[in-house]
C-alpha cells in the first residue's frame, strides 16, 4: 500500500476513535499555550499542567513573566526539569513579544519562530491548536514514531517529517491529523511494546522498527 493511503486510511481511522482530537496541555490563552509547550520540552503533558495550574494565574501574562524575579520562577517551574534553561528561554520568549508584538501572540509561522525558544513544533502547536491555523503538522516523538513505523516517512528530524506528511495529509486535515497522531502515539504506539494488537491500522501497519 503506497504512504498515500495508508496516510488517508489512517486519518479516517483517528478521526472515527478522536473526533474531538485536542493537545493535552491546558491554556486559557494563546500565550498560556506558548508557555506550556516550552515547558514540555523533555517534560510529560500532565506534569506541565500541574505546574501551569499554578504558575498561571501568578504569573497572568507575558509581562508578569518578564519581570518575575529569576529564581522565584526557576522554583516555580522546577517540577518541569531543565528549570533553569526553561526560566530564561520563557522569560526571554516574553520580553520578545513585548518588545515586537506589543505583547500578542503571532498568527504566523514567521514571526513565531523568530522568538527565543520557538521553532516549528511550538509554533504548529500555538497555530494550530490556539487559532486553528493550518500552518504545518505537528511532529513531537509520537507523530515521529508512529509515522516511522507506518512507512509514512523515512526521515528522523522533525522538519523533514512534516515535510512528508504535508504531502500526504489534505491541509484541511491537519489541524486534526497531528493532535490525534498524538493521542494515538501516546496511548497505543507507544515507544517500549506498542499495543499492536489494539491499534487502529493494525492491518496495514509494516511496523517498521517495531
Amino acid at each position: 500500500m503506497k504512504p498515500a493511503e495508508k496516510a488517508a486510511l489512517l486519518l479516517e481511522r483517528l478521526r472515527t476513535k478522536y473526533p474531538d482530537a485536542r493537545y493535552e496541555l491546558n491554556w486559557s490563552t494563546p500565550y498560556e499555550l506558548l508557555v506550556a509547550t516550552i515547558l514540555a520540552a523533555q517534560c510529560t503533558d500532565e506534569r506541565v499542567n500541574r505546574v501551569t495550574a499554578v504558575v498561571f494565574p501568578k504569573y497572568p501574562g507575558p509581562r508578569a513573566i518578564a519581570d518575575a524575579d529569576t529564581a522565584e520562577l526557576e522554583e516555580d517551574l522546577k517540577p518541569t526539569g531543565f528549570f533553569k534553561q526553561k526560566t530564561k528561554t520563557v522569560q526571554a520568549m516574553s520580553r520578545a513579544l513585548l518588545e515586537d508584538f506589543h505583547g500578542e501572540v503571532p498568527r504566523t509561522i514567521e514571526e513565531l519562530v523568530k522568538l527565543p525558544g520557538v521553532a516549528r513544533k511550538t509554533a504548529n502547536v500555538v497555530l494550530n491548536t490556539a487559532f486553528d491555523i493550518a500552518s504545518g503538522i505537528i511532529v513531537d516523538t509520537h507523530v515521529a514514531r508512529v509515522s516511522q513505523r507506518l512507512g509514512l516517512t523515512k526521515h528522523d528530524k522533525p522538519e523533514a517529517i512534516e515535510q512528508d506528511l504535508m504531502k500526504l495529509v489534505p491541509q484541511d486535515a491537519w489541524t486534526f491529523f497531528g493532535p490525534a497522531t498524538v493521542l494515538h502515539g501516546r496511548y497505543t504506539c507507544v515507544a517500549k511494546k506498542p499495543k499492536c494488537d489494539e491499534c487502529l491500522v493494525k492491518d496495514i501497519c509494516p511496523r517498521i522498527g517495531v
